[in-house]
């Protein structure tokens, strides 16, 4: 690859281009739900009256996910805005592995089952129990359990973690059921035993990202793997028991649970085992592949490493090699906007609070952990709140804004990329009202934002990479109306929504002269081409289109 070409009759602006990512925040399709909408935001207002804007497609194929019914999310969302394109994603790679069998003929595959088969041990699967086809989808662990079986293995435990994040809020048992059934046929015929062992919600125990929070991680440990925990004699029976004694939780909170029989917890892992963690996703898969992998471990009291053969879905960090096997190769992103910056020397600053400092660096990188030139590109992480995200609905923007002040006044940056996460985190959480103040938190900074840009000479593209704040409701497909659960309440949608998202470009100084380009159909991948264009750079010739044209 070679340094981007400047483009001819425009040298940039006088300050940065600046990238901000308001997640979660989409452009709703329905009024009711739509806290976006409902939500006090002069600033969102104004740019839409005034400035040039379009809208983007962020979900589907747009980010390379198997179909148009698949929700976007900021994993393949940062990924196509930083590589400029859009590229197979977990899912379908995951799909055609499976379709085509090369999951199951390859080396790690053939490794595991066969260390299972050989010494009559058991094998475990670790991963989100849903179809939401962002961590993880069960039809990938059906295949799975389905080929082990038939392939010889004996035992195999089932370590559920809930979803009602990316699934709706209370559908747990539907998933539970659905493999328990499932678990029923293969066990029909009496030649192997095949059970859940261990389970909890995602945000209670184990899904953890960006080490905000290794205790929950340990307290999945302790469950899947030391067997100590909460008892019950089934997942239904736990789930059942959870929601009894906390009403009005939902599922990413339950607590976790244990299986037993006899009064012995049916799935410890030990030594000689063989563990399968099904997530495709990376960001809430690593923290618990390091317990398993490293030699030396202090996140949390994990004693001695198991001498087990571990793998996961995907290798979740290619350049920290984690983990050392896995099922089905990662999406091979290359030439990424940051890649080519750094190779023209544009100074380069990526901002978020923990819950996204992953996203606007490693996915907007390729899923890459190392920068690509130490001394052009700085990022900074402000350290998230440990605590329920409704609670403080304004999260770190305060702070992550007072960061990107900081550069923008002195100029140090020509490019700065941000994301705030208030509309997507707290926009899972289903709290009407804090999803309401996170957008407007979100607005109040953009003010700032404005301001700033004004006075260095710079130029914001405001934008997102997927929705869900503007679709906090569940809808009838067909008629559009507002489904009610039995006590007459909306029901509450708290994952993503498949609703396109705005980008504005706030240009006070005028000075690229943009203009939307005739480009069509775009999705969130063309982001990277418009940033390049307006610092004043040709974009590579497989970027998809630019929004504008500037100049």
């Amino acid at each position: 690859m070679e340094a981007l070409k400047k483009i001819d009759g425009y040298s940039g602006p006088e300050g940065p281009v600046v990238l901000v990512i308001m997640d979660g925040v989409g452009i709703g399709k329905y009024e009711e739900g739509d806290m976006v909408r409902r939500a006090t935001t002069p600033m969102l207002d104004w740019l839409s009256a005034n400035v040039v804007k379009s809208q983007l497609k962020a979900h589907g194929t747009a980010v390379g996910l198997p179909s148009d019914d698949e929700m976007g999310n900021s994993e393949v969302g940062h990924n196509a805005i930083g590589a400029g394109r859009v590229f197979s994603q977990g899912a379908s790679l995951v799909n055609d592995a499976i379709e085509n069998g090369s999951l199951f003929d390859g080396d790690t595959w053939k490794e595991l089952v066969g260390n299972c088969t050989q010494n009559s041990s058991t094998l475990h699967f670790i991963g989100l129990l849903s179809d939401g086809y962002v961590h993880s989808h069960i039809s990938h662990l059906e295949a799975m359990l389905k080929s082990a079986k038939a392939e010889g293995v004996t035992k195999v435990r089932v370590h559920a973690l809930l979803d009602g994040r990316d699934v709706p809020p209370t559908s747990a048992l539907e998933y539970i059921d659905r493999l328990e059934a499932f678990l029923s046929e293969l066990n029909a015929d009496g030649s192997v035993d095949f059970r859940i062992g261990s389970g909890g919600g995602r945000m209670n125990i184990t899904m953890d990202r960006y080490g905000a929070n290794w205790p929950m991680v340990g307290r999945g440990w302790n469950v899947h793997v030391r067997g100590d925990g909460p008892q019950a004699d089934s997942a239904r029976e736990a789930v059942e028991a959870a929601r009894a004694a906390n009403r009005g939780v939902i599922d990413q909170d339950l607590p976790p649970f244990v299986i037993v029989e006899d009064g012995e917890p049916i799935g410890r892992i030990v030594d000689g085992d063989s563990v399968i963690l099904f997530n495709f996703r990376g960001d809430r898969a690593m923290e618990l592949t390091r317990a398993f992998e490293e030699e030396d471990f202090s996140k949390f009291d994990r004693g001695p490493r198991r001498d087990v053969k571990f793998a996961g879905m995907m290798q979740y960090d290619g350049d920290l090699g984690i983990p050392a096997k896995f099922l089905v190769a990662p999406p091979a992103l290359s030439e990424t906007t940051g890649e080519y910056l750094a190779l023209t020397g544009v100074k380069q600053l990526a901002v978020s609070e923990t819950q996204k400092f992953g996203h606007v660096t490693y996915f907007f990188n390729g899923n890459r952990t190392d920068k690509f030139n130490e001394e052009l590109e700085d990022y900074v992480e402000i350290t998230s709140d440990i605590l329920p995200f409704e609670e403080r609905p304004w999260m770190k923007a305060a702070e992550i804004t007072d960061v990107v002040l900081k550069a923008m006044g002195e100029n140090s940056h020509n490019f700065i990329r941000l994301n705030y996460p208030n509309g997507d985190m707290v926009g899972h959480t289903g709290n009407l009202l804090a999803v309401e103040i996170s957008v407007e938190t979100v607005d109040l900074h953009l003010a700032r934002l404005m301001k700033a840009a004004e006075k260095a000479g710079g130029i914001l593209v405001v934008t997102a990479d997927h929705g869900n704040a503007d679709d906090m409701f569940e809808h009838d497909k067909k008629t559009g109306a507002v489904k009610y659960d039995a006590d007459g309440n909306p029901r509450m949608k708290t994952s993503h929504s498949l609703n396109p998202v705005p980008v504005y470009i706030y240009d006070p100084s005028g000075i690229s002269k943009a203009r939307l380009s005739s480009a069509t159909n775009l999705g969130i991948s063309s982001l990277a081409a418009t940033c390049i264009k307006l610092l004043g750079y040709e974009p590579p010739e497989n970027y998809d289109p630019s929004i504008v044209d500037v100049g």
